[in-house]
């Protein structure tokens, strides 16, 4: 993406109703929409947070798919979610918004409580070791997950890599965590989750056009 492009990009998320984009100081200094994200959509609905939400189209999926539910999608790079961010203002979209920060930052970015399901989509499985820290499914992001869960939180972890998929079950099934359901091959189990099929992404797309496995958990944290 050239220059222009993403300045152009910068500017109109600056003014979509629909961006947030605090600074890394405001996030850490007592975040305005903290405990209040109901102000934001003006209404009481359960919250859902889709994190690392790329282009922003999964969350402006389940959007229209849930319209009784308020979606938010998180990531970092603004120009992507700009997509997604248009899109919904475009289908008239009022439940889904986006929220430009670093993931490892949402628990300044949100009450204890205040989520009730958090979708993990696709991330990147950082399969080097001295990554292990950035990958979206530590113990250390479990743990911050269970924080802003209600009682009833879901999480859902839907990606192309299975190991990915088998690092988070071990940790899973170490903590006593709870999981509702698991497969490593969604598309070829005989009765998954509607949830987990009923959208897919431009990439997903793809990969189920060379027959790449798509896995899917789906769980309770337990700490």
């Amino acid at each position: 993406m050239g220059s222009k492009n993403k300045l152009k990009r910068f500017k109109d998320n600056e003014a979509f109703k629909n961006v947030v984009q605090p600074s890394r100081e405001e996030v850490l200094d007592n975040f305005s929409l903290k405990g209040k994200w109901h102000t934001f959509f003006n209404n009481k609905n359960p919250v859902v947070l889709e994190l690392g939400c790329g282009k922003g189209e999964y969350s402006v999926s389940l959007a229209e798919k849930y319209p009784e539910k308020n979606f938010i999608g998180i990531d970092i790079k603004g120009a992507r979610f700009w997509r997604g961010a248009k899109t919904a203002i475009e289908n008239n979209l009022e439940n889904v918004a986006f929220l430009r920060t670093q993931i490892e930052l949402i628990d300044h970015c949100f009450a204890a409580g205040e989520v009730s399901e958090i979708w993990i989509t696709f991330p990147d499985p950082q399969i080097k070791y001295k990554r292990t820290k950035h990958r979206l499914v530590t113990r250390p992001f479990l743990e911050k997950y269970q924080q802003l869960l209600n009682s009833d939180g879901l999480v859902h972890l839907k990606t192309d890599s299975e190991f990915l998929h088998g690092y988070l079950l071990g940790l899973l099934h170490e903590g006593n965590h709870e999981v509702l359901y698991a497969n490593h091959d969604i598309y070829n189990s005989s009765s998954p989750p509607e949830e987990a099929t009923g959208i897919q992404t431009f990439y997903e797309n793809q990969y189920l056009e060379v027959n790449k496995a798509i896995t899917y958990v789906q769980f309770r944290t337990n700490y």
